[in-house]
């Protein structure tokens, strides 16, 4: 039986049904458990969020503020006056640095954490320029606001001053709270002040409440939670300050020489050094740096120096022991024990400093420093008039001396013996001299100078030095005039030498220099020709490194001995053949340039003299200190030297001596001369880095070398090619674009750190200057004596660094918008005060608008809601820095108006403006052709009509036309073409643009010069003038309005011709009658009315008249019954509503109590 294999189906596995539950956990947990419950509320969250990050990016910025030492912040304490300025600043530095001051003057500066310093500065309430500088330089606002009054003008005015000069961190401070009777009054406040300042500032800005004063201060917890606030504040560079040096100076001292106020007088220009903290850009350290000063204009930068810092942080102080410790480590000395690290301030880290103010005792200045020794409760340490004890009298003795020493001493002669007789000067028997003698004592009768005292050089007697002296030019002639006398150290008195020439233009450098020496001694002096007692008193110290004069020769002239001149010369002449070639040419060379030792000068040869001398080296070996080996059979004769080197020198290290590494490489060098081989000699021009490596070194010291090495070459490689940060990329690291370009930023400084980082201090301050942070003492000259004669401590000094590009002047194009609280609208060319940059300025803006970008047309006034393009002149300033406008600054002149007349922005700069305004010339037609008529009145010459042919006119109708040729005989009057007949009573207008030119006018704000600082007053308008001085302004009879009297004119009807007339269809036919040549019946009839009648008509003309004013009496008081009436059945209307309500209250009131009581007796009924 055959076996048959059965076949069946494969197995196929049951399909699992996918269902709604099993679709729920496809990803392993239940989807719809954790879906969003409100999906809007979450897409609304996401959307706030994002919005906050956003609203915290800015441009990214450089931080040029020093980390390891920043200036101090500056805190300005703005507001009206009376609202509490000087009690908030007393109990912040009454918290801060345990110091009572009575008075605040000027700048203050305390510490107030470890890396923290403050300076407060008080804004003068009144005066509009302090608010200007201190807006363009505060760190920090405290803007105080009376809380019982609210915000007044001079808050607003500061805000929006500071709003347009890069806005600063504010914190508003509400006081005199304490004067609220009611709780609820003084929620209701608060809340009303707080939003009103959120709108100004932003939302959610800090407000302070300071309640009532005690003992002079504010509550002591309400201070600490404002210091504390303050503390911890954080800034952003803005971004003016962050590309300028700027200054706020704490004090200044008068550097001019109390002879020159004495000579010339108090009006003289002065100089004046100020002192302060820099803030912003390092300063640049070379002199002649521009700056300017708000208030007194720009000054060139005469010198430059840092100081030490009078009000050090604990860190930095820290920093300076541990480098102190480091330092005597090194020495081998015992360090000092370190003190434990504290997390708040000790009292002795708890500095202030106020020199304006008086406080901190101890002023350290570049040459002196000055300490104040006066106590509290004593008056003033000096009292003209009252001097306390001998010392005191002997210094206002000297300080009001009215002849110099040298004019006391002038005409005293010389007294050998007491017997003896005085020399007043030497007889001679020249009849020459004796007219000198005679000379010198009319001279010697004459009392106080003409001209200020120069130093003399020495080398002559004075009179004969005179012409020689003031023809030399001279380098520090200027500061030698000011400062001090060069020192005199040899008067001859020979007359061989009468006829020789000055030779030497400065002092010499290897004579003693003697400080003593007065003017009085050289006039005495050159009086005794006679007396040759003194004698050249040289310095040993320089003499023995004369290279020219032999050590006996030194001897001799340190001691005094004469010394023969044929020698000298020899010496001079005696070089070795290094120095001179002895041959005719060089000789007469180098005569050219011998003399004294004074005015000896080297002379050099050419380099292809010296290349023709010196063809052996051998001969240049003996002259260097470290002899190189030149080749490697001079290695033995070198071994050989060295014995007798030391012998010589003892143990002498050589310093110049490259090493064995040197030698080696002098030595492939000596091969390649040889011809060994000359490949290598490209090679062996490098160090060989295997050959150092080889040395004795460990395997750490090895790695520490090759990642130094590593690390110079990437260094070198970033400062070359720059880091790659992949922009292109999108898989880069950085998320956003604003972190990339922050990397960058921060980079970049990295690597200017690293360079900086490997200079010495002189090099580092050449390049970048004094950075932020540093104490400076800045020297101007030139500064106007008005502002030393006018300081007051009260009013800012602020210097502000100049940009090149702000040193220049041009025409600035500027978007400008009148202020929108201002009063009045602003006229061209009328003067307006900007502050543009760190300048104050009066200038001319010419206001203009653009007509579809094809010319700029001049505007008489500011447009109302809108911006406009204002031109004038002034500084150059960057494009899209923002400026303000103001009218009038003077307190004197403003009323209780806004005095922010105008806010704008610099477009550009430097630009030639084409502006133009428009000019309608206006003729008249006297006759007229077809399409062709002759004009008048339009020109006055053939030249001008000659300038506008073909230019384009029209007439009042509409008419357009263009102006031909000049004619011939009438002068100015021309023919012109129209596109239509026109009449003789039409009007012809020709539209012109005439150029307008901006006045160049820049007047500076010099307020700090004035004795009453708020009282500038720059250009004024003429009618401002002529109000002050009551004149009448002139009346011009052409400018007068006159009434306009039109004649009525008569147009002829219109005529149709006969033939058209006929042509016309039924519709349009003109129905013209025929006049009547006979009169009609009412012409025929006259109608004349007789003397009854004309009484009877008038009579009854008289009865209606009065009828009708009964009538109209009658209506009028109809209305005013009904009016009466009216009120009347409104005030019963109005009872009746009243009573309604009374009996409802009172119906409502007892049926209510009924009720209430059924129920509590009854209990609860079920309601049907």
């Amino acid at each position: 039986m055959s076996t048959i294999e059965q076949s069946n189906k494969a197995h196929r596995k049951t399909k699992e049904k996918n269902t709604a539950k099993k679709k729920l956990h496809t990803q392993g947990h239940n989807a719809k458990a954790f879906a969003v419950a409100a999906p809007g509320k979450m897409a609304r969250t996401m959307q706030r969020s994002s919005d906050v990050n956003e609203r915290k990016l800015h441009v990214p910025m450089i931080n040029r503020t020093p980390d390891d030492d920043p200036p101090p912040v500056i805190v300005a304490v703005v507001g009206p006056p009376g609202t509490g300025k000087t009690t908030l600043i007393k109990s912040l530095i009454r918290r801060l640095a345990k110091t009572t001051l009575s008075e605040i003057n000027g700048p203050v500066t305390v510490v107030s954490g470890k890396r923290r310093r403050l300076t407060f500065i008080e804004c003068p309430a009144d005066d509009l320029n302090s608010m200007v500088d201190i807006a363009k330089i505060a760190d920090l606002v405290l803007l105080l606001i009376d809380g019982n009054f609210g915000f007044e003008m001079e808050t607003m005015e500061f805000l929006n001053i500071a709003q347009h000069h890069g806005m600063p961190r504010v914190l508003g401070v509400t006081t005199h709270l304490d004067l609220f009777k009611s709780q609820s009054t003084l929620r209701a406040s608060k809340k009303r002040l707080k939003h009103r300042f959120w709108t100004e500032v932003y939302q959610g800005a800090k407000l302070f409440y300071l309640s009532g004063v005690i003992n002079g201060r504010y509550p002591d917890r309400e201070i600490l939670n404002l210091a504390r606030f303050i503390s911890v504040m954080k800034f952003r560079p803005l971004k003016w300050r962050n590309e300028h040096p700027y200054l706020l100076a704490d004090r200044f001292t008068d550097l001019t020489h109390p002879e020159l106020i004495e000579k010339e007088g108090i009006q003289v220009d002065r100089k004046v050094a100020l002192y302060g903290y820099l803030h912003g850009t390092p300063l640049p350290s070379a002199p002649g740096t521009r700056v300017h000063i708000p208030g007194i204009g720009d000054f060139s930068v005469a010198q430059v120096e840092k100081l030490p810092d009078p009000c050090p942080t604990p860190y930095f102080q820290q920093k300076l022991d541990e480098y102190e410790r480091e330092k005597m480590k090194e020495e081998g000395s015992a360090a000092k024990t370190t003190t434990r690290r504290r997390k708040r301030l000790d009292d002795k880290d708890k500095i202030i400093y106020a020199p304006m103010s008086d406080v901190g005792g101890v002023l350290v200045d570049k040459d002196a420093v000055y300490i104040d020794v006066g106590k509290k409760n004593e008056g003033p340490s000096f009292v003209p008039g009252e001097e306390k004890g001998e010392g005191e009298k002997l210094v206002t003795s000297l300080q009001a001396a009215e002849k110099s020493i040298a004019e006391k001493f002038d005409g005293v002669g010389l007294q050998l013996f007491s017997s003896s007789k005085e020399i007043h000067s030497v007889e001679n028997d020249d009849d020459e001299e004796e007219e000198d003698e005679e000379e010198d004592e009319s001279n010697a009768k004459n009392t106080g100078r003409s001209s200020l005292r120069r130093p003399k050089i020495h080398g002559k007697s004075v009179q004969e030095a005179d012409a020689d002296v003031d023809n030399l030019p001279s380098d520090d002639e200027e500061d030698l005039s000011q400062d001090r006398e060069p020192d005199t150290v040899e008067i001859d008195f020979g007359e061989s030498n009468r006829n020789e020439k000055l030779a030497l233009e400065t002092d010499s450098e290897f004579e003693l220099s003697d400080h003593d020496n007065e003017s009085w001694q050289r006039n005495s002096a050159s009086k005794l020709k006679a007396l040759n007692g003194d004698r050249r008193r040289w310095d040993i110290a320089k003499l023995i490194y004369m290279n020219n004069i032999s050590p006996n020769d030194c001897i001799k002239r340190w001691k005094g001995e004469d010394v023969d001149e044929d020698h000298e010369s020899e010496i001079e002449e005696e070089e070795e053949d290094f120095f001179q070639k002895r041959n005719g040419t060089a000789s007469n060379e180098k005569d050219a340039h011998e003399g004294d030792l004074e005015t000896f000068k080297p002379y050099f040869e050419t380099l292809d003299r010296l290349m023709q001398k010196w063809k052996k080296t051998d001969l240049l070996k003996d002259r260097f200190i470290g002899k190189p080996a030149f080749s490697n059979e001079d290695d033995a004769a070198a071994e050989e030297n060295n014995d007798d080197d030391e012998e010589v020198y003892g143990d002498f290290e050589d310093l110049e001596a490259a090493g064995d590494d040197a030698s080696e490489i002098n030595n492939n060098d000596g091969e390649s001369e040889n011809g060994e081989d000359e490949a290598n000699d490209s090679d062996d021009s490098f160090a060989d880095f295997d050959k150092e490596e080889v040395k004795d070194m460990t395997v750490s010291e090895e790695r520490e070398m090759n990642a130094s090495k590593k690390e110079k070459l990437r260094l070198q490689f970033e400062l070359e090619e720059g880091e790659n940060f992949k922009e292109d990329d999108p898989d880069n690291e950085y998320d956003t674009w604003y972190e990339l370009q922050k990397a960058k930023i921060a980079k970049q400084l990295d690597i200017n750190n690293t360079v900086y980082e490997n200079m010495t201090l002189e090099q580092r301050q050449k390049i970048e200057g004094f950075k932020a942070g540093s104490y400076v003492r800045i020297v101007f000259e030139k500064v106007p004596m008005e502002f030393i004669e006018n300081f007051d401590p009260k009013y800012p000094i602020v210097v502000g660094g100049l940009l090149p590009t702000e040193m220049k002047f041009g025409i600035i194009n500027a978007r400008l918008r009148r202020h929108r609280w201002h009063k009045k609208i602003l006229k061209t060319n009328d003067p307006l005060v900007l502050s543009l940059g760190w300048r104050r300025f009066q200038t001319l803006p010419v206001y203009t608008t653009s007509d579809s970008r094809t010319r700029n047309r001049l505007l008489k006034y500011t447009p109302e809601h809108t911006y406009c393009t204002a031109s004038f002149y002034g500084p150059l300033c960057s494009p899209n820095t923002p400026f303000v406008g103001i009218q009038i600054v003077a307190n004197s002149d403003t009323t209780g108006n806004f005095r922010i007349a105008a806010t704008g922005i610099v477009e550009e700069i430097d630009a030639t403006v084409e502006i133009v305004k428009k000019l309608k010339l206006i003729g008249y037609p006297y006759k007229i052709f077809k399409n062709t008529a002759f004009i008048k009145d339009m020109f006055s010459s053939a030249m001008e009509v000659a300038r506008f042919e073909g230019a384009q006119i029209k007439t009042v109708s509409g008419i357009r036309g263009e102006i031909k040729r000049a004619l011939s005989k009438p002068e100015g009057h021309f023919r012109a073409t129209f596109e239509d007949k026109i009449l003789l009573s039409d009007i012809v207008i020709l539209r012109s643009w005439y150029p307008v030119h901006i006045k160049r006018f820049y007047n500076p704000v010099t307020s700090l010069l004035m004795k009453q600082k708020t009282e500038w007053k720059g250009v004024r308008l003429t009618g401002q003038i002529r109000a002050e001085k009551g004149i009448a302004t002139p009346l011009n009879p052409d400018s007068a309005y006159k009434k306009v009297e039109r004649v009525t004119r008569h147009f002829n009807g219109l005529k149709v011709p006969k033939s058209i007339r006929e042509d016309l269809p039924y519709k349009s036919q003109i129905v013209q009658m025929k006049p009547r040549k006979d009169k009609t019946y009412l012409q025929k009839r006259a109608v004349v009315l007789g003397g009854e009648e004309k009484k009877a008509r008038a009579f009854m003309h008289n009865i209606l008249t009065l009828s009708k004013d009964k009538e109209n009496k009658r209506k009028d008081k109809k209305s005013e019954q009904r009016k009466e009436r009216l009120k009347k059945l409104a005030k019963l209307e109005e009872s009746k509503v009243q009573k309604d309500k009374e009996k409802k209250k009172e119906y409502f009131a007892k049926n209510g109590r009924k009720r209430s009581a059924s129920d509590d007796a009854g209990g609860s009924r079920k309601r049907r």
